[in-house]
């Protein structure tokens, strides 16, 4: 079994050294242009150039949750492509989720600002019953951040796109749904994936169904989110605040006013980071049960965008 390594942005070494030590029987090599052809390839942002050269590839491991960036290219037919599942992503998200949410739930941003100036303060603790917190998408990542929000007792709305059910939370779905989720939740959380579908779903029209005091949280993708509508939401007083930790242009440019706007807290795309020895060892796993002709978790329909 060859396995070729593409990465553009990751020292490739101690990928390399990871994925030997769990596919003793493999070959593996780091790609350049001109590599010989390969069974198997773990990439992440590679350059239209690889799947030229590799147009026999089985399937390319993507290490990470979104494949938005790998689908803009042209991709050999037969290639299946394979996200992984969680890679001990999830518990970052739940914990930074969680974490976005409490901070503006107890205000302690707020406290923060006193603190600094010397000023002791208080504030009249608000009901978790006022603050529902509604997740888009419900995928591996989504289900763990709805499970942890309600483990807080805060009210838990799900949208997906297919009906899901997941104990302690109220979950929409599809086109109809939609409009009722919004107007259920006053917190706002994306965990949706890029498609041409969720393409700037959070927009003037979309947040402004949202229960007075809104606020909005993106650990998705930049480009789910209009970002002038979002300013012009939080300046007219619509919306209270947002975290966001994902941007149209990353890193964000220093010019950009999410920086300085005083209702926004900015996150440098680190909600949750791939961890390299969980990822290595779902994708020996899933490579081993391919090649025993097994089909696996995490294969992406191209149609669909995940």
């Amino acid at each position: 079994m060859n396995i070729t390594f593409c990465c553009t942005d990751a020292a490739p070494e101690p990928w390399l050294q990871g994925l030997r030590a769990a596919l003793p029987g493999a070959d593996i090599a780091l790609w350049a242009p001109g590599a010989p052809p390969a069974d198997y390839a773990v990439v992440w942002a590679p350059p239209q150039q690889f799947f030229d050269e590799q147009p026999q590839l089985k399937a390319a491991f993507n290490i990470g949750a979104g494949v938005d960036a790998l689908l803009k290219l042209q991709l050999p037919r037969q290639t299946q492509i394979v996200r992984l599942d969680d890679a001990g992503m999830s518990v970052q998200m739940a914990e930074f989720v969680c974490h976005a949410v409490i901070r503006h739930f107890r205000e302690f941003d707020a406290y923060e600002a006193d603190t600094r100036q010397g000023k002791w303060s208080f504030r009249k603790p608000q009901a978790r019953a006022d603050f529902p917190v509604g997740i888009m998408g419900l995928g591996v990542l989504g289900e763990r951040v709805a499970r942890a929000l309600a483990h807080f007792e805060f009210p838990v709305k799900g949208w997906s796109r297919s009906p899901k059910v997941v104990d302690g939370v109220q979950c929409f779905s599809g086109t109809q749904g939609f409009k009722d989720f919004l107007a259920a939740s006053r917190v706002l959380v994306c965990l949706l994936p890029l498609t041409a579908d969720t393409r700037d779903v959070m927009n003037r029209d979309t947040l402004s169904q949202l229960q007075p005091g809104g606020y909005v949280i993106n650990v998705a993708r930049g480009a789910h989110l209009v970002d002038d509508d979002l300013l012009a939401l939080l300046d007219n007083g619509q919306l209270a605040g947002a975290t966001l930790d994902v941007f149209r242009t990353e890193p964000l440019p220093a010019e950009h006013p999410f920086w300085k706007h005083p209702k926004i807290t900015v996150t440098p795309h680190t909600s949750a980071r791939t961890l390299r020895s969980e990822s290595i060892a779902q994708i020996a796993g899933k490579l081993a049960a391919l090649q025993r002709g097994e089909s696996v978790a995490g294969v992406v329909d191209r149609g669909r965008g995940y």
